[in-house]
C-alpha cells in the first residue's frame, strides 16, 4: 500500500459512495480526468481493479469492498492529524459520524450526545437514525465512527459497550377491551391486533420472540418508527410494544394505558458499538468517555417508575 496518496484514497472512497468518477470529481472539486487518473493510479499500484463497470456505473468488487474500510480509516486519521495541528491546546475540532437506532435517536439523543456537545462546542456531529441492522452495517464498513443500538450485536469485528437499560411496554388506548381488565393472562391476547416495527429492527426481533409466548394474533401494520406506531395505537388501530420513554407524555395524559404483562420479558440493553480495529482519536474517545459517564435521563427513569407504580395499583 506504500505509495498510495491521500488524493487517490479520497477519490476511491468518493467513487465507492457515489458510483461514478464524474460525481466523485464534482464532490472533490477535481476535473474528471484528474479523478480518473487518481483512481487508475491506485488500481495500478495495487495491481487489481477495485470496481466492476456496468451500465455507466462503478460497483465495488470483492477487493474494493475489503479495502474500503481501511481507506476510510486512513483518511480519518489524516484528518484528525490536521485538526490536532490547528486546534488550541484545550479544544477539540473535527467531525464524528454517529448512528443511532430509532429509540435512541428519537428519545435519548440528549443522553448520548448532550454532554459531549456542551463540552466541545467546536466539534461537529452527524447523526444517522435508522434501524439496528443498518447502523451495524455502517459501523462495520467504517461509514460511521460509532453506533448506539437497542439489540444484540454478535460480530467478532465489533466492540460492544453496554450503555443503558431500556424496556418496552404493551400499550393500548384506554377504551381497548384489554385496558379494562385488572389482570391479564396470556390467553387474553388471542386474536389481538398488533402493530409491529419493520423487519431488521432490533425491537421487532425482541417483540416477535416474546409474542411467541402468546396465542396467535394478527399483524395489522408494520411501521418503521416508534412515533408512527404510537400514533396508530392512539388512533385505535391495535396494540403495540413501545419503549416506555416514548410514551411517558401519553401515559401522564391518560391517552394510553400500559397492559400488565408480567409473563413477557421486554427488557433490553442499549449499547455503544464500534469497529474493534477502529482508531480511537481524541474526539471519538471524548465522546465515549462522556456518554459512558453520563447518568440516565431522569425524566425517562421517572416515567418508568411511574408506570411501575400504576401497574402495582391496578393489581
Amino acid at each position: 500500500m506504500i505509495g498510495i496518496s491521500p488524493r487517490q484514497l479520497e477519490v476511491f472512497v468518493a467513487v465507492a459512495a457515489l458510483g461514478s468518477v464524474r460525481a466523485a470529481a464534482e464532490q472533490l472539486h477535481l476535473t474528471q480526468p484528474a479523478a480518473s487518473m487518481a483512481l487508475a493510479g491506485m488500481e495500478r499500484r495495487i495491481g487489481v481493479a477495485l470496481f466492476d463497470r456496468a451500465r455507466q456505473r462503478l460497483h465495488l468488487n470483492a477487493r474494493g469492498r475489503a479495502l474500503l474500510p481501511q481507506a476510510r480509516e486512513v483518511l480519518a486519521r489524516l484528518q484528525a492529524l490536521e485538526r490536532s495541528a490547528s486546534a488550541g491546546p484545550d479544544e477539540l475540532l473535527g467531525e464524528l459520524r454517529i448512528g443511532a437506532s430509532n429509540t435512541v435517536g428519537s428519545y435519548r439523543v440528549g443522553e448520548l450526545l448532550g454532554g459531549f456537545v456542551t463540552r466541545h462546542p467546536r466539534a461537529a456531529v452527524q447523526l444517522l437514525v435508522d434501524n439496528t441492522r443498518t447502523v451495524l452495517e455502517h459501523v462495520l464498513d467504517y461509514a460511521l465512527d460509532l453506533g448506539c443500538i437497542e439489540g444484540p450485536a454478535a460480530h467478532s469485528a465489533l466492540q460492544v459497550l453496554p450503555w443503558r437499560e431500556d424496556e418496552l411496554c404493551v400499550c393500548a388506548r384506554p377504551g381497548h377491551p384489554l385496558a379494562a381488565r385488572r389482570r391479564l393472562r396470556p390467553g387474553d391476547f388471542a386474536g389481538a391486533r398488533w402493530i409491529l416495527r419493520e423487519q431488521g429492527s432490533a425491537t421487532r426481533a425482541l417483540v416477535e420472540r416474546e409474542l411467541a409466548r402468546l396465542p396467535p394474533g394478527v399483524t395489522v401494520l408494520e411501521l418503521g418508527h416508534s412515533e408512527a406506531i404510537k400514533q396508530a395505537v392512539l388512533a385505535g388501530l391495535g396494540i403495540a410494544c413501545l419503549p416506555r420513554v416514548a410514551v411517558r407524555a401519553e401515559l401522564a395524559a391518560g391517552e394510553l394505558r400500559i397492559l400488565p404483562t408480567p409473563f413477557l420479558d421486554l427488557k433490553r440493553q442499549l449499547s455503544l458499538v464500534l469497529a474493534r480495529d477502529r482508531y480511537r482519536g481524541v474526539l471519538l474517545q471524548a465522546l465515549l468517555d462522556t456518554a459512558l459517564a453520563a447518568p440516565p435521563h431522569r425524566a425517562a427513569d421517572g416515567a418508568a417508575r411511574a408506570a411501575r407504580r400504576s401497574r402495582r395499583g391496578r393489581r
